[in-house]
């Protein structure tokens, strides 16, 4: 990230900005809404676990990105909470992340504490951040991307934020509004579990 990612727009002040999927069958915005603040666990990806250990901050803002929907799309903003502890999910033999090789002495996967910031007035979908001139270096739109934490620059930020604000377009409204796919493929997913740490 440049020098210019290092400030951000809106009143955040010296912070990196990120952008965070989960799928809104199992965590949505409306959850973290009415939970304040959440770990965001059973995130299995080593490149993920170590942007959340080394790079995010106390204060970054964080977008909230619905996936696996229709349509995907932004639905919220976020804040770090609390910097990134062992991801205890890992530990429990029930869940579907649960990695025998993690220990509380040595955890393996870590999760971060976000807390909620807003919902945005409307979901921004994917097709519109795809169209939207400055973004196309967002890590999002890279063929083949599918982290679950991605960086943000503080201009792409900006723009995001922008949109959330803008009125619906017609080709939006038809989208409606973000509804679960009917099945998912099973997979490893970036998203907070059932069970989440205090």
């Amino acid at each position: 990230m440049g020098a210019a990612a290092d400030r951000l727009p809106l009143g955040y002040g010296d912070r990196m900005p990120w952008l965070v999927k989960t799928e809104p069958n199992t965590y949505s915005i409306a959850d973290l809404a009415r939970d304040r603040r959440t770990r965001w666990d059973s995130i299995r990806n080593y490149q993920s676990r170590n942007t959340m250990r080394d790079l995010m901050k106390v204060g970054d803002p964080v977008l909230i990105y619905h996936s696996n929907a229709e349509p995907p799309g932004l639905v919220g903003l976020a804040k770090v909470s609390a910097p990134a502890i062992g991801d205890v999910v890992a530990l429990d033999p029930k869940s579907d992340y649960y990695d025998p090789k993690s220990t509380r002495e040595n955890p393996i996967w870590l999760a971060i504490e976000i807390a909620f910031v807003e919902q945005f007035k409307r979901l921004v979908p994917l097709d519109e951040i795809r169209a939207t001139k400055g973004l196309e270096k967002l890590p999002l739109l890279a063929r083949g991307q599918r982290l679950s934490v991605q960086p943000v620059s503080d201009a792409e930020f900006a723009i995001l934020c922008g949109l959330a604000e803008r009125p619906a377009t017609a080709a939006t409204k038809a989208g409606g509004a973000a509804k679960p796919k009917a099945k998912a493929a099973p997979k490893a997913r970036a998203k907070p579990s059932a069970k989440r740490t205090p």
